[in-house]
């Protein structure tokens, strides 16, 4: 039997609504056995809680082995498991097509899902993951602005702490009333006479509508800019990640019947798709894919979406990317968020910006360990914190203009830890659109 495989890693898909993967008994001993393997291995001690946690239980257990370990105790590992990829994608030497078929993070969700099904999830957790339902209530005016106002109050903070479980010296977003929905009535302009390049419509998600619609503008800001036709998904409910990770299979199954017919109308009328946040590009492109393999629909949207940056970097092999920038961005420090990492198409957004003269591109490639709710859970956040110091401390000590981040929730993350320097962490379409000085 082989050490280890060499050949890139595979996928199956996600059988989720078969007996098996409902069924205690199979899901503990499949637990055991990877949790085994991991032990054997231990090459992803440096990624996020969940295996330090692991080979803690181990190590301190009677017979130093995982038979050692508590059956009741294996939860938390899951706990700790906010389905990153990384450990599947960048680190484990025995994912399929090995014969040991470790799929450490669809077998955390597998687990999550068991959980969920038990109803061992809290009010807290349903309630971070009902982004819809949050955005819309949050995203009234008046409650908008007591919202923003309340979040930046210790005692406040420190009493959504002891009641509710938010840390409080946990970044929480700021919502807008004015919703990149609302903009985009006034910003949008037909020209029926443009020569257009291509045409794409943009999956807003729940977050760039209500939390970070300033970047979306700068989105669409860039994309007219190179003669590109834009939309708006004419609907769109959230992509479904939060509840994934949170096990409920049955909302992400709701939340994709609504998006799948909003999104397969574009793509038969020849529209690419792009998504300002990647965790909703990859739901798109890589889970929703396996967790419903036999729908068509699922699959033909999977082909017309993209990160914004690959698209870009597409353009640019057809000869069609607006290359002509006014501005140069100096020093950039870029962290590469774990869900377009896992995505397999290369560094898309550092290749663009390198193409700005006179701007260099340093890439951190570490989880900041946000994960959109991990983070500001108060059992988690410190914890978050510290997988988030190998970036912090690399931005902390170095001379830049600025840093940047594709997930504006990782940029936050990243600033509640930099102490010593001025700069603050922005999007890169915001620095796109400064190089081009639109």
């Amino acid at each position: 039997m082989r050490e280890g495989g060499i050949e890139a890693p595979t996928r199956h898909p996600i059988n989720w609504k078969n007996g098996d993967f409902n069924d205690k008994t199979s899901l503990f001993d499949e637990l055991e056995r990877v949790y085994d393997v991991c032990h054997s291995c231990r090459r992803c001690v440096s990624l996020c809680n969940a295996f330090p946690t692991l080979f803690d239980l181990i190590d301190e257990s009677e017979t130093f082995e995982v038979d050692g370990v508590k059956k009741e105790d294996y939860w938390n590992v899951v706990e700790h498991c906010y389905l990153c990829d990384l450990c599947y994608m960048t680190k484990c030497p025995y994912v399929p097509p090995h014969e040991w078929n470790i799929d450490f993070p669809h077998l955390m969700l597998r687990a999550k899902a068991y959980n969920f099904q038990r109803g061992n999830v809290g009010v807290r957790d349903k309630l971070l993951t009902s982004t819809d339902k949050v955005g819309s209530f949050a995203g009234i005016p008046i409650v908008a602005e007591t919202v923003n106002i309340s979040n930046q109050i210790k005692p406040i903070r420190k009493i959504m702490e002891k009641t509710i479980g938010i840390h409080s010296d946990a970044v929480l977003p700021k919502f807008y009333s004015n919703s990149l929905r609302k903009r985009f009535k006034k910003i949008q302009t037909a020209d029926d006479d443009a020569n257009y390049n291509s045409k794409v419509a943009i999956f807003v998600t729940c977050y760039g509508n209500r939390n970070e619609p300033d970047v979306v503008e700068d989105l669409i800001a860039i994309l007219k800019h190179n003669q590109i036709e834009v939309r708006l998904v004419e609907q769109e409910k959230c992509c479904g990640m939060p509840k994934m990770e949170l096990g409920d299979l049955k909302s992400v199954e709701r939340l994709k019947d609504f998006n799948i017919p909003q999104l397969l109308d574009l793509v038969e009328d020849n529209w690419n798709i792009v998504a300002p946040i990647p965790s909703c590009v990859l739901m798109f492109k890589k889970e929703l894919p396996l967790l419903f393999s036999d729908d068509v629909n699922v699959q033909k949207v999977k082909g017309a979406f993209f990160d914004p940056f690959e698209f870009l970097m597409a353009l640019r092999k057809k000869g069609k990317l607006n290359t002509k920038f006014k501005n140069s961005l100096g020093k950039v420090a870029y962290h590469a968020p774990c869900h377009q990492r896992v995505q397999n198409i290369g560094a898309k957004t550092k290749d663009v910006l390198e193409l700005i003269p006179d701007t260099n591109i340093t890439l951190i490639e570490r989880c900041s360990g946000h994960d959109g709710t991990y983070a500001v859970k108060k059992e988690y956040h410190e914890i978050s914190m510290n997988i988030c110091k190998p970036i912090i401390n690399k931005i902390s000590g170095s001379d830049l203009d600025h840093y940047i981040s594709d997930c504006p929730m990782a940029g936050h993350q990243i600033d509640n830890g930099i102490q010593n320097i001025e700069i603050r962490s922005e999007s890169p379409f915001t620095l796109l659109r400064k190089a081009y000085g639109i």
